[in-house]
């Protein structure tokens, strides 16, 4: 499955736009997590606790966007971005979503 950002994909054209595709996660960093970042929180600087948790929720909403595509018949998506929420004072909601296509190679 081809993922880009951009509208078009270089040395292919799209056939047909299939629609919106998108994959959600919602994540919650354990209690030893949210000790540990509160804990560097208070010195500053990256809370890599934090870091691993989003990086591995945008991996995981890419993956079930890809999946959600194949299964409306896509081979491609166009326009892919993320978007991200808080919900409660614990957990954080990533949207990975975009265009799902049919592309050909020219």
């Amino acid at each position: 499955m081809i993922v880009v950002t951009t509208e078009n994909i270089v040395g292919y054209r799209v056939d047909r736009v299939i629609g919106q595709t998108f994959g959600v996660v919602v994540r919650s960093r354990g209690i030893g997590g949210n000790l540990a970042a509160g804990l560097r929180s208070i010195v500053g600087g990256e809370i890599k606790e934090y870091t691993e948790m989003i990086e591995d929720a945008r991996k995981t909403a890419i993956d079930r966007m890809t999946q959600n595509a194949h299964a409306m018949g896509a081979n491609a998506i166009v326009m892919m971005r993320f978007d991200s929420g808080e919900i409660g004072q614990s957990m954080s909601e990533i949207v990975a979503y975009g265009t799902a296509v049919v592309a050909e190679k020219i």
